[in-house]
């Protein structure tokens, strides 16, 4: 009697058109997430949603920084880098921390469009890393459950005397100087 041979559900030909199949699906799975969702698909990894702040409020959150020629400011979150422009175009040196790598290279392109690439920078990091002791104000729009956190890291780190301009979330054991359409300002002790 002769052994059995193994069967194949598939001949050799159908399994390796097959697998090219496959391969190349997900080849155009990706190449579409990367191309037409790739403004999208960054936040689901990196940091927190994207709320841009409105030309209004923007505007309001720099005039509360009262910012003097050579101030250095720093958006801590800064999304498309509409805070960074308008800081810097109001004389300050201008800096921006953002975490996701979409929105870092769009904050890049608008400063470059607004012709301020020598006054205002942005860059990928995770605002928690960044030591805050040079800087003569900072902005943030945060979230309720982060407010704590930052509030210790501004008593550690800010310079007696550094504005801090909060939209919407307020810092929950400091007094605001004045609040405006719940935009907070705070100065620092």
């Amino acid at each position: 009697m002769a052994p059995l041979e193994p069967k194949l559900f598939f001949s050799m030909d159908t399994l390796v058109i097959y697998l090219s199949l496959s391969f190349f699906l997900l080849f155009s799975v990706i190449v579409f997430i990367y191309k037409f969702l790739g403004f999208i698909y960054p936040f689901l990894f990196w940091g927190g949603i994207y709320v841009p702040t409105s030309k209004e409020r923007t505007e309001k959150m720099v005039k509360l920084l009262d910012i003097k020629e050579g101030d250095k400011i720093v958006d801590l979150g800064a999304g498309d880098g509409r805070l960074v422009v308008e800081a810097a175009k109001a004389g300050a040196e201008s800096y921006g921390y953002e975490i996701s790598p979409a929105l870092v290279r769009l904050a890049k392109k608008n400063i470059w469009d607004a012709g301020l690439d020598s006054k205002a920078f942005v860059f990928c990091g995770n605002l928690w890393h960044q030591n805050l002791r040079d800087f003569d104000g900072v902005v943030v729009y945060g979230m309720r459950h982060m407010m704590k956190k930052l509030e210790r890291k501004f008593e550690k780190e800010l310079k007696p005397g550094a504005k801090v301009v909060s939209n919407y979330f307020r810092l929950p054991s400091w007094t605001s100087v004045s609040k405006e359409d719940n935009i907070y300002f705070y100065i620092k002790e």
